[in-house]
């Protein structure tokens, strides 16, 4: 029997509308999901006792896998063909090896931080000396891209307004205009992030530089790093995101008066915004400059080493819920990384810094929650 022209034309906007909405559910979970997941990263051990820890940071819904990559250990001879990962001067750590093939086993992708120079670059010096040519460094992070290509978070040395991590770097004033002779610091890491951005973005557009990666007081402030980081041309070195990172023993609230002048922790990131607008300008894609949280952590129990005080573990978890609920609301707060997984070991003196979701007897504290469900 014939189907009546007008149930035909139904059925066929039914179907038709069935179709949309199953296409439109399908394309909004994944987008979904990553729009969630790229909110969390997590610092960590690849494996415990030979144990992966990939799972854990899976059921965290960490979308990045954070680590490092010494730039001195890996060539501490002068490469031949430095842009070559298989060039014979490079000794390239097994753990990352491991570390790239788990994250890829698991979905999730690895932000590599890039740091610490060899002798050979930095005129025979210590470590932590800004190497004397920039190309010497844009040289390795092409090799490393190439190493691993899955990796696609690029971190531009850690903490380097922190004198221990970059020299030469003196302690200045936070907001005091500075001296030029005070600047070379900010030059120096200029052409290394800038040399940097460039070369990894000729090997892939897909690349995502990170930079600044200031520390919320430091021995320069993140004010005056941010509002002195120019090339010796005076223009602005090309990033993709500022790293930051906001350490804080203050209940996170953006509308909380700011922690210090030219200091930064969590509830100042509205504040480094501003400096951000005004000071360094726009992203390579004209878009005002987005914030990429690269180690966060409260600590619990005792005083420790690292920050002045500790909360309680509820506090931590509390605190854990917030600082998520901001980043998920702010356009401008791309990912908030935990540092770490675990508690430190012990240390002879007994000052040990609690900041993991997980405590060393395997108990999982009240933040591991919260931070799995944020």
């Amino acid at each position: 029997m014939p189907i009546p022209a007008a149930r035909l034309m139904t059925s066929r906007r039914l179907a038709l509308l069935a179709f949309l909405v199953a296409l439109v559910l399908t394309a909004a979970v994944p987008a979904a999901e990553a729009r969630f997941g790229h909110h969390k990263g997590i610092w960590g051990p690849v494996r415990v006792d030979g144990v992966s820890q990939f799972p854990i940071y899976k059921e965290l819904g960490a979308a990045y896998y954070n680590t490092s990559l010494h730039w001195g250990n890996t060539a501490s001879e002068r490469p031949a063909d430095p842009r070559n990962p298989s060039d014979p001067a490079y000794r390239w750590p097994a753990e990352l090896d491991d570390a790239v093939a788990e994250a890829a086993r698991h979905g999730m992708s690895v932000a590599l931080m890039v740091q610490r120079s060899p002798q050979w670059a930095n005129g025979s010096k210590p470590d932590n000396w800004a190497p004397k040519r920039a190309r010497d460094y844009a040289d390795f992070v092409v090799a490393a891209s190439r190493r691993y290509p899955r990796v696609r978070r690029w971190i531009i040395w850690g903490e380097p307004t922190r004198a221990p991590n970059f020299q030469p770097l003196n302690g200045v004033h936070p907001t005091r205009r500075l001296a030029r002779r005070d600047r070379r610091p900010q030059r120096l890491y200029a052409q290394l992030l800038d040399a940097a951005y460039g070369a990894l973005k000729r090997e892939s557009s897909r690349n995502v530089v990170i930079g600044g990666n200031s520390y919320n007081a430091g021995d320069i402030s993140p004010f005056n790093w941010i509002r002195y980081l120019r090339l010796p041309n005076g223009k602005r070195p090309r990033m993709d995101l500022y790293g930051h990172n906001p350490f804080t023993l203050r209940r996170p609230r953006l509308s909380r008066p700011l922690y210090a002048p030219g200091y930064a922790d969590f509830s100042d990131l509205d504040t480094l915004m501003k400096w951000l607008d005004r000071y360094y300008g726009r992203d390579p894609r004209g878009r005002r400059m987005r914030i990429w949280i690269g180690e966060w952590t409260v600590p619990t129990d005792d005083f420790n080493h690292e920050f002045g005080g500790y909360v309680t573990r509820p506090t931590q978890a509390l605190w854990t819920q917030d600082v998520l609920r901001i980043v998920r609301r702010s356009p401008r707060l791309t990912t908030l990384n935990w540092f770490a997984l675990y508690d430190e070991v012990p240390r002879p003196n007994g000052d040990e810094t609690h900041r993991g979701l997980i405590d060393l007897q395997g108990r999982r504290k009240p933040a591991f929650r919260a931070f799995r469900r944020g």
